[in-house]
């Protein structure tokens, strides 16, 4: 008879696999309320997900369910550079997808997982095993010869990927570090790393005019875009929750190589979406702009922007929808 499992494993195997399946549900119902509501602010979106972490592990630490440090003058010195990490990587992911093909941008996200395997080894003094090396550096050949097949290059656009790579992995290394070494705790470290990120994100949004279009946004009196809306604030929590745990019972490699697949998976998703209109000349329901037309010939190309797929048609023009890359 085989030994059982131990506790350890259990919560090691549960972590990714909730990490896997909260990041797939997120970006099912961030499309939801971004492409088929057509609400026109993600950062307002980002905001609230990181108020509803605020307000749910304030409230459960007044009522000693969960466990974290009090404020001090010693918190920013222990949370930096989480915060700083966060914002860079939302920015380079960002200015990465205004040129950069979808499939591309998928390929290049696999460095990721080298990066932190390097910076595993340095900063957190981490001996990994030669057939585990040997299966990163696989994937990082792979996906150096499907880059290298790549007609569209753009120095520019690939230093800055690449650059989001280096943000991602520090992240993943460093929240491990500050897990293991700061005393913060999981509950700590996703507490004030959102409560020092929320300020700056909400000065931001407000002096770009994003919060005004998301407070004029007219489907705030509709229940079911405020259920999908509730829902992704909440599984914005559950994302950051599964993140930290994933590194706090695995390490920052399982949690990048856990990412990798999730973008590999929704990217396909995604690229299938538009071989269907390729094909058929016919947009998904929940993708058609207002006054756009279906047509059934012709070629439509995709074209990638911050935050949108162009689909162009050369007897039409172009119509948009919002994918929402910045949580895949």
């Amino acid at each position: 008879m085989s030994p059982s499992p131990s506790p350890a494993r259990l919560l090691r195997v549960a972590s990714a696999l909730l990490y896997a399946l909260s990041s797939l549900l997120i970006v099912v119902v961030n499309k939801t309320v971004l492409t088929s509501y057509r609400f026109p602010s993600y950062t307002f979106l980002g905001i609230s997900q990181m108020a509803v972490t605020i307000v749910l592990l304030y409230a459960g630490k007044a009522k000693h369910i969960v466990h974290f440090q009090d404020f001090d003058k010693t918190i920013f010195y222990k949370i930096f550079p989480l915060p700083l990490l966060y914002v860079g990587n939302h920015l380079t992911g960002l200015a990465s997808t205004k040129k950069l093909s979808l499939p591309m941008f998928t390929v290049l996200r696999k460095f990721t997982i080298l990066m932190t395997m390097v910076l595993e080894s340095r900063i957190l003094r981490k001996k990994f095993p030669k057939r585990l090396v040997c299966s990163v550096f696989a994937i990082v050949f792979g996906a150096a010869v499907a880059a290298g097949s790549d007609l569209a290059f753009d120095a520019e656009v690939y230093a800055i990927i690449l650059l989001n790579d280096v943000f991602t992995a520090c992240s993943g290394v460093y929240t491990k570090k500050k897990l293991s070494a700061e005393g913060l705790g999981q509950y700590g470290v996703l507490f004030y790393n959102a409560v020092i990120i929320i300020i700056p994100t909400l000065l931001m949004s407000a002096l770009t005019g994003d919060l005004l279009n998301a407070f004029a946004f007219e489907g705030w009196s509709n229940l079911n875009f405020i259920f999908y809306f509730l829902m992704s604030s909440v599984m914005g929590f559950v994302l950051m929750y599964s993140i930290v745990a994933c590194s706090h019972y695995n390490s920052a490699l399982t949690t990048a190589v856990v990412g990798a697949i999730k973008h590999g998976w929704w990217a396909c998703v995604l690229i299938s979406d538009v071989q269907r209109l390729r094909l058929t000349g016919k947009p998904h329901k929940s993708q058609r702009g207002q006054g756009s037309d279906d047509h059934r010939c012709g070629t439509w190309c995709l074209q990638t922007g911050p935050d949108t797929l162009t689909l162009k048609h050369p007897a039409s023009g172009s119509h948009k929808c919002t994918v929402f890359y910045h949580y895949l």
